[in-house]
């Protein structure tokens, strides 16, 4: 376990803060259409957001300024992690209701992965505030960093540094495509690598946390509701496999004289998909592939390739990637290549708090139970206080894609079951 890290900023006030009236939209909406021309991906189409880019920078800066117009007491910490504050009249902070999410996107992401959750906490603190809800315990709304791990390569950083589910040190010599280092690109807007990882102050003050998201699948479409409760998050993991070959000219090497590691990486990803077909329940994704040195005219001399597996039963998950282990180490020996297969981040099944899951029932009686395959840091934390996540319908079913979608009437009707949610348990 990584020592503690020493947060960048006190997180306790001296007197405490009351949220006051906006000046921008009170919609979830119109939040997101003010945001909407930041990240956007000329090329991919969407929006590309990874962290530490000018496009999350300029979203982090937003969120600042919305919290501070609400009259939120802002402190980042040294993960990278905001907190944004409303505290009951001691000033306290301990055993926090919490919410919020993120907003880093994939390559080409949708608009309301992550910023939707964000969005929508702000606007239940204008729900709350215009109910005029008196709090027992204080309120934060919290934006994790690298949640998609698009940069970096592991999913949910920020959460997994603040809880010590990744050694600081790992983390610091994390590289991203072009060798950058997390410590190095951390520093390059202002935060001290050195204070990185478990930050026991602040997880003490937290008492519960309650993610809102984009749903990333059907199941509200086919239940006709706009809003779900969350039961629990699919074990997934990643692993990168690097298929090693012999570089070489492609014009004056014969096909019969080559070790070529595309061609053994192009059976891989098929076989992939058919292990995946023998276990029922399973998902295994080859998203990104990258052949060195990536010549049009040159063999490769390696092929990385990353691979996404995900099941419930954490036993199975393993057993598919066991069989992918097997099968590509034969593939690449058939092309006298090799075939290594790396973990790089894993997380098991997550079942939500029954108790917590049991109150949100009650506080929205009409939302369903869902579980889902996408990962968050509500599944990191979930190890440390209890969590639970609400799911805004999406109707084309779509995410990770410039086609996902919540329709405005959706967008509003999830802020106000998050703010019934955390009126229940602020009370």
């Amino acid at each position: 376990m990584p020592s503690p890290a020493t947060p960048a900023t006190p997180t306790t006030p001296t007197t405490p803060t009351t949220p006051t009236t906006p000046t921008t939209p009170t919609t979830v909406s119109g939040l997101l259409r003010s945001i909407a021309a930041v990240g956007r991906d000329r090329v991919r189409g969407g929006f590309s957001r990874p962290v530490f880019s000018s496009a999350e920078m300029d979203l982090r800066s937003w969120f600042v300024e919305q919290a501070e117009e609400r009259g939120l007491e802002v402190v980042t910490d040294s993960n990278g992690i905001i907190w944004a504050w409303w505290d009951t009249a001691s000033g306290v902070r301990q055993d926090a209701v919490v919410t919020g999410s993120h907003l880093d996107s994939v390559p080409g992401g949708g608009e309301y992965d992550g910023p939707l959750g964000v969005a929508s906490a702000l606007v239940a603190v204008d729900i709350l505030r215009a109910r005029g809800t008196s709090l027992e315990r204080p309120l934060a709304i919290a934006v994790f960093p690298e949640e998609e791990g698009s940069r970096f390569g592991i999913a949910c950083l920020g959460s997994r540094l603040l809880t010590g589910a990744i050694d600081a040190d790992s983390a610091r010599r994390l590289t991203d495509a072009d060798g950058t280092t997390y410590a190095d690109a951390a520093a390059s807007q202002g935060q001290d690598p050195g204070l990185i990882g478990v930050d026991a102050r602040t997880l003490a003050q937290l008492g519960v946390f309650v993610e809102l998201h984009v749903e990333q699948g059907r199941g509200l479409i086919d239940l006709d509701q706009p809003v779900a409760i969350g039961s629990s998050i699919l074990g997934h993991g990643r692993w990168k496999l690097s298929v090693g070959g012999q570089g070489n000219h492609a014009g004056t090497t014969l096909m019969t004289d080559r070790r070529d590691p595309v061609v053994a990486a192009a059976k891989m990803i098929v076989s992939i998909r058919e292990i995946a077909r023998t276990h029922p329940g399973a998902r295994a994704t080859v998203g990104r592939l990258q052949p060195v040195p990536g010549g049009t005219n040159v063999i490769a001399s390696r092929v990385d390739l990353w691979i996404d597996v995900r099941h419930p039963d954490d036993a199975v998950t393993a057993a598919v990637v066991e069989a992918i282990r097997a099968r590509t180490e034969v593939q690449a020996a058939e092309e006298g290549c090799t075939a290594l297969l790396t973990l790089e981040s894993l997380s098991p099944t997550v079942h939500f708090d029954v108790g917590l899951g049991g109150r949100l029932q009650e506080l929205i009686p009409a939302a369903p139970l869902l579980h889902t395959g996408a990962g968050h840091d509500s599944g990191i934390l979930s190890t440390h206080i209890p969590t639970a996540m609400l799911f805004v319908r999406n109707p084309t079913g779509i995410s990770h894609s410039p086609e996902e979608f919540v329709e405005d009437d959706d967008a509003e009707a999830g802020a106000v079951a998050l703010a019934d949610s955390l009126a229940g348990l602020l009370s």
